[in-house]
C-alpha cells in the first residue's frame, strides 16, 4: 500500500516569482539603507555618538519653533506696538501702552468702571464659568469612573457611551444643543407638548451661562473619566480585600484608600480642565455667541472680535490680552509640575 503525502499550506513552496519579488524588495530596501546610512554614519564620526538624538530631534524643533516661539515672539511685538497697520514694521512703538489699557479700571470688582470693559466682562464670566464648570466636571467624572470600574452589566456599553461626546467636534457639539435648546427647539417643543411656555434658554443671562457650562461637562467629562477609571483600576485589588475583611465602612475606604491612591490623577484632572475651561471658546461661542448682551462673553473670543470681527481691529490690544491668557495657563502648567512633584516626593 503506498501512501501518499500532501504538503500543508503553511510549508507549501512560494511561486518562483514571489521569491523574486521578494529579493528585489529586500535588496531595494537595502539599496535606501546604505543611503541613509552613508551620512549619517559620517556625521556621528564628526559629532559624535552622544550628540546624535539632537540630530534626530532637530526636525520637530525647528517645526516647534516656527509653529510656536515665533508666533510668541511675534505677538509680544504686536503686544508693543499700537495702531491699525498690520505689518510690524508700520507699527509705532507704545512700550506697556496696550498692558494699561487693559488694566485701568476704578474698580476692579465692577467691570463698568474698567476702561476696557468688555475684557474685564470676559475675566469674571471665564471665571465664573471655570469655577463651576470644574467643579462639576470632576465630581461627575470621578462618580461615573468609580460606577464603571464596579462590575455592573453592560460596563463596556456604557464606558464607550460618556466617551462617545470626546470623539465629537466642539462646534458639531453645540450645533446638536443649540438645535435642542432654541427657541423652536426640540426642548422647547417637548416642554410646550406638555401645556407649559417656551422658555428661552439661550437669551436669558442665566440660562445661557448654566447651558454653556453643561454643554461644555456634557462634552468633555468622559476623557476625565477615562483618566480616573484608569488611576482606579491602578489601585491594587489586596488593599480593598484587606479593607473589606476588616469590615472597613465604605466610606471610610473612599476616604482613607481610594482618594489618596487617586489623587495624582485627579490632580491632572483638576489641571487639565482648568486649562481647558480658561481658554474656551468654541463651543460657546457656537451656542451663544456670547450673549445676550456679554453674559457668556469669554476672554478668548474676546480676543477674536478685538482682532478680527469687530470694525476697528485692534491687534495690538488682542496680543496683550492673549499674552496675559498665556501666562495664566502656563502658571496653571507650573501648579500642575509643582503638585505632582511633591506629591510624588
Amino acid at each position: 500500500m503506498t501512501l501518499t503525502s500532501k504538503t500543508s499550506p503553511a510549508t507549501s513552496p512560494e511561486p518562483a516569482g514571489g521569491h523574486a519579488a521578494s529579493r528585489k524588495t529586500g535588496a531595494s530596501l537595502r539599496s535606501v539603507t546604505r543611503i541613509v546610512d552613508w551620512p549619517m554614519s559620517r556625521l556621528q564620526r564628526l559629532i559624535g555618538e552622544r550628540r546624535m538624538p539632537y540630530i534626530f530631534l532637530l526636525p520637530n524643533l525647528l517645526f516647534f519653533g516656527l509653529f510656536v516661539f515665533v508666533p510668541i515672539a511675534i505677538n509680544f511685538v504686536y503686544s508693543i506696538t499700537g495702531g491699525p497697520a498690520l505689518f510690524p514694521s508700520d507699527r509705532p512703538y507704545v512700550g506697556a501702552g496696550q498692558y494699561t489699557y487693559l488694566f485701568e479700571c476704578g474698580s476692579y470688582v465692577d467691570p463698568s468702571t474698567c476702561r476696557e470693559d468688555h475684557f474685564w466682562r470676559g475675566v469674571y464670566n471665564t471665571l465664573f464659568f471655570t469655577f463651576f464648570q470644574v467643579a462639576t466636571m470632576v465630581g461627575l467624572s470621578l462618580l461615573t469612573a468609580i460606577v464603571l470600574n464596579m462590575k455592573i452589566r453592560g460596563r463596556g456599553f456604557f464606558r464607550a457611551v460618556y466617551f462617545f461626546p470626546v470623539l465629537l467636534s466642539p462646534v458639531v457639539v453645540a450645533l446638536i444643543w443649540k438645535w435642542i435648546l432654541q427657541r423652536d427647539g426640540l426642548l422647547n417643543a417637548a416642554i410646550t407638548g406638555l401645556g407649559s411656555d417656551r422658555i428661552l434658554f439661550l437669551a436669558e443671562p442665566g440660562w445661557a451661562m448654566f447651558w454653556a457650562i453643561f454643554v461644555s461637562v456634557w462634552a468633555h467629562m468622559g476623557f476625565y473619566t477615562l483618566i480616573l477609571l484608569a488611576g482606579l483600576q491602578a489601585i491594587p485589588s489586596d488593599i480593598y480585600e484587606a479593607a473589606e475583611m476588616d469590615a472597613t465602612p465604605r466610606w471610610r475606604v473612599f476616604w482613607r484608600l481610594t482618594l489618596p491612591l487617586l489623587w495624582p490623577n485627579l490632580i491632572v484632572v483638576v489641571v487639565l480642565s482648568l486649562i481647558r475651561a480658561v481658554q474656551t471658546f468654541d463651543e460657546v461661542f457656537v451656542l451663544t455667541g456670547g450673549g445676550p448682551g456679554t453674559s457668556t462673553l469669554m476672554v478668548v473670543q474676546y480676543i477674536y472680535e478685538t482682532a478680527f470681527s469687530n470694525q476697528v481691529q485692534n491687534f495690538g490690544l488682542a496680543a496683550a490680552a492673549s499674552l496675559v491668557l498665556g501666562i495664566v495657563l502656563f502658571a496653571l502648567t507650573l501648579a500642575q509640575l509643582a503638585f505632582t512633584q511633591r506629591k510624588s516626593s
